[in-house]
């Protein structure tokens, strides 16, 4: 498999994933939702908020356009639910068509940017997007495993049950 259909996929399973991980999370009772419910996080709300500002304002600007954005990971950087679950769903459905637009040159370049200091970076370019989807598929896990805690398991969003089921989404 290339990268543009390896990362296809895996942007396929971030778009996957989040719907049904927001479904599950939409179902929790408000006391549930932002209550303290594991070791390693705060809250769900403080979780999903943390992904869409790794993935979507952080990450997604980068790679679209080679800036890094002045976003402080603010774990209450959107507390409305509703608008935080529709920001997350968007975020998820760009991926695909931007990973689509890049050229062969890039896959085998860096992805080069400015850091909110004003600094210029250079990273690996395809090892950083996969560091990406890495980071959204461990926080996700984090709520997963809150989820489960609460009596709400969601064993089908896993990265190896996608895999196994190419079809699911």
């Amino acid at each position: 498999m290339d990268a543009v259909a390896h990362f296809t996929q895996l942007a396929r399973y971030n778009v996957w994933a989040t719907v049904r991980l927001l479904d599950a999370v939409r179902a929790l009772p408000e006391e549930d939702y932002r209550r303290d419910v594991g070791l390693f996080f705060h809250s769900i709300h403080g979780t999903l908020n943390h992904l869409l500002v790794g993935e979507h304002h952080l990450w997604f600007v980068r790679f679209a356009d080679g800036i890094s954005p002045k976003v402080a990971l603010d774990a209450e950087l959107e507390s409305d639910r509703a608008r935080l679950d529709a920001r997350l769903r968007e975020g998820a459905a760009r991926w695909a068509p931007l990973i689509a637009s890049f050229k062969p040159d890039r896959w085998s370049g860096t992805l080069d940017y400015t850091t909110m200091r004003g600094t210029a970076a250079s990273l690996p370019f395809a090892a950083t997007l996969a560091h990406v989807f890495n980071h959204g598929t461990h926080h996700r896990g984090q709520i997963t495993a809150a989820l489960t805690a609460l009596a709400q398991p969601c064993p089908e969003l896993d990265l190896v049950y996608f895999l196994q089921n190419p079809s699911t989404p």
